[in-house]
This record gives C-alpha cells, structure tokens and sequence, in this order.
C-alpha cells in the first residue's frame, strides 16, 4: 500500500466526503437558495431512480424516500469521482473543478438523454440553481476530503 492509501480506501472516502457534501448541499438549499428563489422541493433524484431502476414510489411518502435515498447516492457517486481524482494526485481546487466540470456535464447529458432535463428550456435563474447547488456539494465534498478524510501524510 502506498503513503497516499488503497484504492478502495481511497474511494471509500471519497463516498463518505460525497454523502457528507451532499448534506452541505441539501441544508444550502433548504436554508439558503430555496428561501431565496422560492423554488420547491425537486424530485430529480426519485425521477431519475424510476426511469432507470425497476422501482416505483406508490405514495407520496415513498417517492420523498426515494428521492432522498437516490439524493444521496449520486452524492455518494460524486464523492468517489473527486478519489478517483484524489487517487491521481488531484486535490483542493483543481481536482473540485476537474470533477464538477466533468459528472455535472455528464449529469446533465445522461438525464438530457433519458428525456428528464430539458436544459434548452431553463431559465436563467434554473440554470444558475442547478450549476450552484452541485458547485456547492462539490466543493463542500472536496473540502471535507482533503481537510478531514484524505490518507495522504500532511506536510
């Protein structure tokens, strides 16, 4: 094992950092951006679980469930991308920009393709919401990686 941590501890963390980040997310957008904008509460996750897995929520308390549980699970996918950065020396900035420039662009593309983003219809403001929100789980999930989580000897 190398001094910056296996591969699957590595990426272990990264989940971790990744659910955590996406709990920043969430309490920024529940305290911050939806108190601003008025926007509701999205079901984008529970959408995207129905479309792709054999699942449907039958109640409205099954698909806030649902929405949540797929929520947190591409946080947690977000977070292993930024090891798999980490993995190849990224850290700090550049590796937050690296992936956010490319799940948030894959995020997009993939959910355009299923027909569930239709981003030539946003509005401004839609825009600036959707790239905000994941900018801040991105940098919340790097923050807590690097500061809190990364295996790499401090200097």
């Amino acid at each position: 094992m190398s001094h910056r941590g296996s591969t699957k501890s590595v990426l272990s963390r990264g989940v971790v950092a990744g659910v955590l980040g996406t709990g920043v997310m969430t309490a920024f957008q529940k305290l911050v951006e939806m108190p601003i904008t008025g926007r509701g509460t999205s079901y984008a996750p529970a959408d995207l679980a129905e479309t792709v897995l054999p699942i449907r929520a039958e109640t409205p308390e099954a698909r806030r469930r649902l929405n949540y549980a797929t929520h947190f699970a591409l946080g947690a996918m977000w977070g292993a991308a930024y090891g798999v950065a980490a993995l190849n020396g990224l850290r700090g900035q550049r590796a937050v920009n690296t992936v956010f420039g490319v799940v948030y662009t894959g995020d997009v593309l993939f959910n355009t393709a299923l027909g569930l983003y239709q981003p030539t219809k946003w509005s401004t403001q839609d825009v600036v919401v959707d790239v905000l929100d994941k900018y801040v789980q991105a940098q919340a999930t790097g923050v807590i990686f690097d500061r809190f989580l990364d295996p790499s000897p401090r200097s």
